[in-house]
């Protein structure tokens, strides 16, 4: 998917030619797709919870795949960004 700011002077967009559905860690498999490791496993650890997280095996593995998509709850410092109000995007599905 490429989801791309088209107006505004915003040029940052998020891209992910990965097929993340096909490369699905076993563990996360579900019915047509991927499950989030905290639907799975319903811990702290890939839930969030405390407010104390970091990266995993399985947020390093999407970011690896998809390095602009938001992988895990703090993953702000490469993930999180805002476009102006009233920005027009472009939205391609299988770029």
């Amino acid at each position: 998917m490429d989801f791309s700011p088209t107006s505004n002077g915003c040029t940052r967009g998020i891209k992910c030619t990965a097929d993340i559905n096909g490369q699905c860690p076993s563990q996360l498999k579900a019915p047509g797709g991927c499950n989030n490791p905290c639907t799975v496993f319903k811990t702290d650890q890939y839930c969030c919870n405390s407010g104390r997280c970091a990266a995993t095996n399985f947020s390093k593995f999407f970011k690896s795949r998809c390095p602009d998509a938001y992988s895990y709850p703090k993953d702000d410092q490469t993930s999180t960004f805002t476009c102006p109000a009233g920005t027009n995007y472009r939205v391609v599905f299988c770029p």
